[in-house]
């Protein structure tokens, strides 16, 4: 985890060089940016370990950043956590479905963001980890490899976010299997994700939409939660 490359892309240059002093101390590499052109250009250059990503920015703003991330070959599976004035439910469930992972608030404790970035890359590498010798999923036409972090639909591939990945994961592993939306969170946040139930919702939006016309693999089940079926109901 040390040594880690972290991008912060924060406007606010007080806040931006808080950031990088808490995280340099940490022994963590990070790079900033004021704007949103140059941090995208910036990520998708060096691809680093983990985003962090103001809202709000000149420029290009967090979110359309965050998609075009999502959407990038390189960069699509680079955990990003928003740093936002915005506290809104709305504005963090946009967040998280355009694809980022975790969502922290202004102001904040320098402690807390070292911990939650921290556990974002604990969890990106205890995903890494637990991938590194797993066999490759298949459910019908949906096939899952959890080393190269690939999903694919009828050969078609599917560009997944992290989160995103360890959603489907979860649920493709026990199909039938009812997981609620706590399990859901514990299972692909890593700890650094929202304690929001409509966070999974946002998500499995977003993964139900790239399923295209395999949508309804992915069931709800009212009142409970979630679960995988092979066969669209």
């Amino acid at each position: 985890m040390q040594g880690a490359r972290i991008i912060v892309v924060e406007d606010e240059e007080d806040i931006r060089e808080l950031i990088e002093y808490h995280l340099g101390r940490e022994g963590f590499q990070v790079t900033g940016a004021g704007d949103g052109k140059r941090g995208l250009e910036m990520i998708l250059r060096e691809v680093p370990d983990l985003v962090l990503l103001d809202l709000m920015l000149p420029g290009m703003d967090g979110l359309e950043i965050c998609r075009t991330m999502r959407s990038s070959e390189t960069a699509a599976h680079v955990p990003v956590l928003m740093v936002t004035a915005k506290a809104e439910e709305a504005d963090v469930v946009l967040g998280l479905g355009l694809g980022a992972d975790g969502y922290i608030s202004k102001p904040f404790r320098p402690r807390e963001l070292v911990a939650r970035v921290k556990a974002a890359l604990r969890g990106k590498q205890r995903v890494e980890s637990t991938n590194e010798d797993a066999e490759p999923l298949v459910r019908g036409p949906l096939r899952m490899d959890p080393v190269r972090h690939k999903v694919f639909m009828e050969e078609a591939e599917l560009n997944l976010t992290a989160t995103e990945f360890k959603l489907l994961w979860t649920l493709a592993r026990r199909p039938g299997r009812v997981y609620g939306r706590d399990d859901l969170m514990e299972a692909s946040r890593g700890d650094a994700g929202v304690a929001l139930d409509r966070a999974v919702d946002a998500h499995i939006r977003s993964v139900r939409k790239k399923l295209g016309a395999h949508r309804d693999m992915i069931e709800t089940v009212r009142s409970m939660g979630y679960r995988f079926t092979e066969a669209p109901v």
